[in-house]
Parts: C-alpha cells; structure tokens; sequence
C-alpha cells in the first residue's frame, strides 16, 4: 500500500464493549465493500488452529494474563502482510478490536512506517455511548456458535438486532450463545479496562493527524451509518 488516497485505507474504531463497533463494521462490509478485521475473532481462530500465535493467546488466557501488547501486535501485522492482494483492489480496512492499549498504537504505527507494503492512510473514529447503555446491551447480547460466522445479536430494544428466530442465527442457522464476558461483573471490569487507554489512544491519534472525530452511537444503526459517512466525508 502507499499514501494515494485512492488506495486502501485503515479505519480504527474506538470503543466501549458494547458500542457496536463489530456491527457498524458489518454494516460498512455489506454496504461498502470494506474488509472488517476482529480481533476477538482472529485470536479464537489462531486458538482453535493451535498456531503458534494461538498457543500464546490461549497460555495467556488461561493463566489469567493479559495478551502481550507485541504479540497482538504481530498477529495484526501478519493478518494484513497476508492481505496485500486484497489491498490492492483498494478495499478499504476496518480493525474492530485494535488497538486496545497506546502501547499497541505505537508498534502497529511503528510497523507501518518502517513497512513499504503497509504504509496507508489511517483514520480513526471514537464511538460515544454511556457506560449504563453498554451494560443493558450486553446483558442481552448473544453471538452466532459458528466461528466461521460470528454474528452478533441484541435483545436489547433500541439495538434492533433481534433474531428473527429466536436462539437461531438469521445467515447460518447455527445456535446463539452468550459470551461469559457478557456477564455484568467482567462488563463492569471491561470498562475499567476500556476508559483506562481510551484517553491516550485518542491523544495518540490526535498528535499524528488520524482522529477524525466522534459518533453518537445511541441511535439507530441506520443514524450511526449515516452519521459515520458524513463523518468521514466518504
């Protein structure tokens, strides 16, 4: 990649668990034809293949450890190096998921400076929500059991994400489950984490000229769309 605007670029969203940064990607996946990056889904799948990259992640889960900051890094960096062709079909990227801490904001830019297969434009976006809503939406969140799928789901009123079938995904048919960091004690302990860098991961971005600005994302999905393009100017 290279800095011509006409080539792929990178979004980053910055967000609470809960504020639709995973929806608002799929939204841009279907109606833009973006390419999404989860994080949360890349580290399950390197899990469940026992890659390398995997076996730390799962040590470091299962130990009670924080995922080291080079090593998300790194599984981020070889997610994209493996993504160059589609890069130059000028599809623009969304990381849903990173960077969570200042420290991986600066590797991840590091590697893009020094990388001239990397180098693109970066734009980040912050998506605003009060930590009460977070927690009524992820108290009814449920995600499609088929790692291939992901899907997420809401019973909570205004999100409408509701499943047509009830416990049953609308694009697979595969069952809904509830992640067990859904549960409000680790939503509680997600947000501690979450406000913790989010300051600084915008101070970051602000000082290298990639913060684009914020979104009201207690709305309706087609608002916060609609809300994001105008943002970005697209």
């Amino acid at each position: 990649m290279n800095r011509d605007n006409s080539r792929s670029q990178i979004f980053i969203f910055i967000g609470p668990p809960g504020a639709g940064k995973g929806t608002l990607s799929q939204l841009c996946v279907h109606k833009l034809g973006w390419i999404q990056l989860s994080t949360g889904n890349l580290c399950r799948k390197h899990i469940a293949l026992q890659t390398n990259i995997g076996k730390q992640i799962d040590f470091a889960i299962k130990s009670g450890k924080l995922i080291d900051d080079s090593l998300m890094t790194s599984m981020v960096i070889d997610w994209l190096i493996n993504q160059v062709d589609l890069l130059d079909l000028k599809k623009n990227i969304i990381l849903d998921g990173f960077p969570r801490t200042l420290e991986q904001a600066k590797l991840f830019h590091n590697v893009l400076m020094e990388n001239s297969k990397l180098q693109t434009k970066i734009t980040v976006v912050r998506l605003a929500i009060d930590d009460t809503i977070v927690i009524s939406r992820l108290m009814g969140r449920s995600i499609c059991k088929n790692n291939d799928c992901q899907k997420v789901y809401s019973l909570y009123s205004e999100a409408g994400l509701a499943p047509r079938v009830q416990g049953s995904c609308d694009d697979c048919s595969s069952p809904l489950i509830k992640r067990a960091d859904d549960e409000e004690p680790a939503v509680k302990d997600r947000l501690i984490s979450y406000h913790r860098h989010a300051n600084d991961l915008i101070n970051f971005y602000q000082n290298i000229g990639g913060y684009k600005g914020e979104l009201n994302v207690n709305q309706s999905l087609e608002q916060v769309f609609n809300q994001f393009i105008s943002l970005i100017g697209f």
